[in-house]
This record gives C-alpha cells, sequence and structure tokens, in this order.
C-alpha cells in the first residue's frame, strides 16, 4: 500500500520508521539536499529508512526507485539518503515529491533481531546479569553481559549449559505468551521500548509487534570471554497471519 501523508511541520523531518515497523512506501517530499564524502545525499519529510545504529544495520531502501542507503547526517540532524557504492542518486530538488520504500523482509529480519536481543537482556536480568554491550546483526547478534558477583556454574562447562537452558526456558515462554511490544516517549524525549511487563531500554531501533513473532529464536550455549558473559543468538520474523 501507498501513503501519502500531508506535510504537518515545513522542513522538518519525520521518523515513520519508528511510528510502524511495517510501513513499506511512502509519498512524500524532499526537505534538504546536500553533499556527504563528496556524494550527494537527499532527506525526505516521511523517513521509512532505518539508518545503522544502536547496534541495527541499516535498512535497504529506495528513493524515486534508485536504491538508497540511509545515514544518519549529524550536521544536517537528519536521516539522509545517499547512494550505495557504485550506484547513484537521482537529481533531486528541495519540495519536490518522491516514494520512498524499504525492502520489508530485511526490516522485520532486523527487527526480529532487535526485539529478541531485548528479550535476551530481558532473561539475563533475571539471572542478576547487567548488559554491557550489544549486536543485532545477522549472524553475529549477541549481548554481552557482566556478573556484579562470582558465580561458580560460569566457570564449569556443565554449569554453563543449566545457566543457558534457563535462559532458554524464560525466553521461550515470554514468546509462547505473546507479550505485546511498544515503545513510549519520555518527558525528556527519550523513545524507551517495552516487553509488557517484562522489560524496558531507551531504544530507537524497529520491532516486531509482539513476542509471538518471533520464530527460530535459538541460544547457543553461553561463553565467558575476558570476564564477559556473551550470549548469541538467532531469531527471524515469522509468516504473516
Amino acid at each position: 500500500m501507498v501513503h501519502s501523508i500531508a506535510v504537518s511541520r515545513e522542513g522538518a523531518q519525520i521518523g515513520a520508521y519508528l511510528d510502524d515497523t511495517y510501513f513499506e512506501q511512502v509519498d512524500t517530499r524532499v526537505i534538504a539536499v546536500g553533499e556527504r564524502d563528496g556524494l550527494p545525499w537527499a532527506a525526505v519529510e516521511d523517513c521509512l529508512f532505518h539508518p545503522q545504529g544502536g547496534g541495527q544495520p541499516a535498512d535497504r531502501g529506495w528513493l524515486a526507485d534508485a536504491e538508497i542507503v540511509p545515514v544518519r547526517d549529524r550536521d544536517a540532524g537528519l536521516v539522509v539518503a545517499t547512494a550505495p557504492v557504485g550506484g547513484g542518486l537521482p537529481s533531486l530538488a528541495v519540495g519536490e515529491r518522491v516514494r520512498a520504500r524499504i525492502d520489508l523482509e530485511v526490516r522485520t529480519l532486523h527487527a526480529a533481531l532487535h526485539t529478541a536481543g531485548h528479550l535476551v537482556e530481558a532473561v539475563g536480568r533475571m539471572q542478576g546479569w547487567e548488559m554491557v554491550a550489544s549486536n543485532h546483526f545477522p549472524g553475529q547478534a549477541r549481548i554481552e553481559f557482566q556478573v556484579p558477583g562470582p558465580d561458580a556454574r560460569l566457570a564449569d562447562p556443565e554449569g554453563r549449559e543449566e545457566l543457558t537452558a534457563e535462559l532458554r526456558a524464560a525466553a521461550a515462554a515470554a514468546v509462547a505468551d505473546d507479550l505485546p511490544v511498544f515503545a513510549r516517549c519520555l518527558a525528556d524525549g527519550r523513545r524507551v521500548v517495552h516487553l509488557d511487563a517484562l522489560h524496558a531500554a531507551p531504544c530507537g531501533g524497529t520491532h516486531v509487534r509482539s513476542l509471538g513473532d518471533l520464530t527460530g529464536l535459538a541460544l547457543p550455549t553461553l561463553k565467558v570471554k575476558k570476564g564477559r558473559i556473551r550470549v548469541s543468538y538467532t531469531a527471524t520474523h515469522r509468516s504473516p497471519r
């Protein structure tokens, strides 16, 4: 479906990718153009494109049928569309109407991995662990924790498998309960993503509607490296209802 959204704020960018993970394409308008590292870029009012950040990879997207790479430009204060290596960006002018779209299959994979990462963090916190690092990239997804005190099970292979089994069981229960996933903005502007009452964390990523949308969630046996617990994981988005 193509959405046409009326202009609501002159020159402002709306983070549509945060409003609806499943928002696939939109007719919008160009609000700024410029250059980045010698390459042209364009920014649109209704931004569907999630840029790389927060441990999540960038969306695959198109602007006026040209493939683009979304990047957060700190100078402009906007998410801008740039051309991929070997590609090109069409000549666009401020105020010009243009169609933006994303690869929804890639988006939902990223959203599933990011949400699963929050779930892994949640079940790790049940053990009293504190998250210190995260990566939600396909094939690299992991959450790293530090432990407030000694735990003999971490030094023993059977103990690590026992701990992993506890994490798996807690995560599977939350998925079976199909807990809702939603975001709320605090008074200070921070966006907080909730896994119902189970977990909440500041986050600027895309997420599934509920934990029941996750499938293939798997946690290999955790590892301990340089005093940190590393919990790797995989997950995908289930087929549409």
